[in-house]
């Protein structure tokens, strides 16, 4: 199966983002990818964190939705629409949102939606971030399940961006029988330079399964410095493919019987005692 993550480097606008989200996306499809992620924050990347709550979707309609359902039905693919904000229907609270990655079938159907769990707080003394000033935290892990081409059910693990220092939502979706990982993120240029590549195989490494990490990668209109570096990494933690910088569309080709012979050479999944 090939699959692409779409590298971008988001503005304010919502227009131009989604321009430029659709460009990348039929470049992805002519190149034969049967799924596409968008990066986390693809829809806007505001001059202010607030900026988000003006753009907060309810769950089932919505500008933004209804971008990613065309899009995924015009262009035959399944399609991971990174994150966008989605209202706090349950809490009520209009002050903060859900940070959500939705997932589009080719019939432009959503057929599953995580909102992201953990929430990144850092601060330097020179950068500083707290995402829970204007998100509210999702609560449970999510897959799905693609039926592909090549004749395999794949199951697909969602997260986002600051997830992937968490281990433990990964061995959740090893246990669900997830093969294949989705890590669209907004990493900073700080902490992506230390820390992204190495956490992204070691969660391939450790769960035996495919990732791929569709992120946000240069200079915004806020100022903000993303890492970029879009990869597809494989079971036993080579990397396929990758894009470090501007915006791109990584393409990677995946085999469910490579998925297979690493857990069969080494059956660490069924080593597990904890």
């Amino acid at each position: 199966m090939k699959i692409a993550a779409i590298q971008m480097v988001s503005s304010p606008r919502l227009t131009d983002n989604l321009a430029q989200a659709r460009t990348l996306l039929e470049q992805a499809a002519a190149l034969g990818a049967e799924l596409a992620v968008l990066p986390e924050y693809f829809s806007v990347m505001g001059l202010r964190d607030s900026d988000k709550l003006a753009l907060a979707e309810p769950f089932g309609h919505g500008p933004v939705q209804d971008f990613l359902a065309s899009a995924a039905r015009e262009l035959g693919l399944w399609l991971v629409g990174g994150t966008l904000p989605l209202a706090c229907t349950d809490s009520g609270d209009a002050q903060r949102v859900r940070n959500s990655s939705l997932v589009y079938a080719p019939t432009g159907e959503c057929v599953a939606r995580y909102d992201k769990i953990h929430l990144f707080r850092f601060d330097n003394g020179r950068e500083h971030y707290d995402e829970g000033h204007t998100i509210e935290a999702g609560t449970a892990p999510v897959q799905f399940h693609l039926p592909s081409g090549d004749g395999h059910r794949w199951c697909i693990g969602l997260s986002v961006c600051y997830d992937l220092r968490f281990p433990e939502l990964y061995r959740q979706h090893a246990r669900a029988g997830a093969d294949l990982l989705l890590v669209p993120s907004a990493f900073t240029y700080t902490t992506g330079q230390a820390h992204w590549e190495l956490l992204l195989r070691a969660r391939a490494i450790e769960n035996q399964a495919y990732v791929l990490a569709a992120a946000q990668g240069g200079v915004h209109d806020n100022g903000r410095h993303t890492w970029g570096h879009s990869l597809a990494i494989d079971p036993w933690g080579e990397v396929l493919a990758l894009q470090a910088q501007g915006t791109g569309v990584v393409l990677s080709e995946l085999h469910a019987t490579r998925v297979q012979q690493v857990r069969m050479q080494l059956p660490a999944l069924q080593h597990r005692v904890l």
